[in-house]
């Protein structure tokens, strides 16, 4: 199975063909430039290194969310726009499931961290069970006091991994003490070969124009209408339809 993997749900943007369990071509860009601009670009690049078209994969896989709103809408509606015009198979995972993949050795868990601001982020918790990354605490939004809280609670060591993890380390130390341990250098960042590892596996989604953006928390402008509109009425949830 030939994959094309895109993860563009933070700062850095990360692209990647994978063959089964080959590695064939993986770019990454961790600088502050608009991922509209970057993207295709990158993509256009990967097949030409690799001698491939887009017509030759069979699966698209996507870093669903969460992170940035304007970064997961873009790598969505691009992906689900290769699948669609192509008849070719879209996956979605969650950005914070692509990221703990890249901590392979623990033992305990594995806690993935974007910062969203005001004390807040978007995490999870994550394990290795025969082979398999699986979600042991549910992705979320939340205060990082309240996540650290939590997290003191379980007694399995805490591998923190993400650039945003720094932003929050005094306080997690102060907290879980030795029980958390930090990743460091280039796993702190996305990369798109272990996003199209799990999609490989994952189950294609039904229906390609119903996919979308899974952001964990509303917009500004969803929740500007719901201050307007209690009732809700003619709200429908944000859908990129191609």
């Amino acid at each position: 199975m030939l994959v094309l993997a895109i993860d563009t749900s933070n700062r850095a943007m990360s692209v990647a063909l994978v063959r089964d369990q080959t590695v064939l071509g993986e770019t990454t860009i961790n600088v502050r430039k608009t991922h509209s601009e970057s993207l295709m670009p990158a993509v256009a690049q990967l097949f030409k290194s690799t001698s491939l078209l887009p017509a030759a994969v069979d699966r698209f896989v996507v870093a669903q969310g969460p992170g940035s709103y304007t970064g997961i809408r873009i790598a969505v509606t691009t992906a689900k726009t290769f699948a669609w015009t192509l008849h070719k198979e879209l996956v979605g995972i969650s950005s914070l499931a692509a990221l703990a993949a890249n901590v392979t050795t623990s033992a305990g868990l594995i806690i993935p961290v974007f910062n969203a601001r005001r004390d807040a982020a978007f995490t999870g918790a994550y394990r290795w069970q025969n082979g398999e990354l699986v979600s042991v605490l549910a992705d979320r939004h939340t205060s990082m006091t309240s996540w650290i809280a939590e997290l003191a609670t379980q007694t399995a060591p805490l591998q923190f991994i993400g650039e945003d993890t720094e932003l929050f380390r005094p306080q997690i130390t102060a907290k879980l003490g030795q029980q958390a341990q930090f990743v460091s250098g280039i796993d702190n960042l996305p990369h798109a070969s272990k996003l199209a590892l799990l999609g490989q596996t994952a189950q294609p989604v039904a229906n390609i124009h119903r996919f979308a953006p899974n952001y964990l928390r509303i917009t500004e402008a969803e929740a500007n209408w719901l201050k307007q509109h209690p009732t809700n009425e003619g709200h429908e949830p944000y859908v990129e339809e191609i």
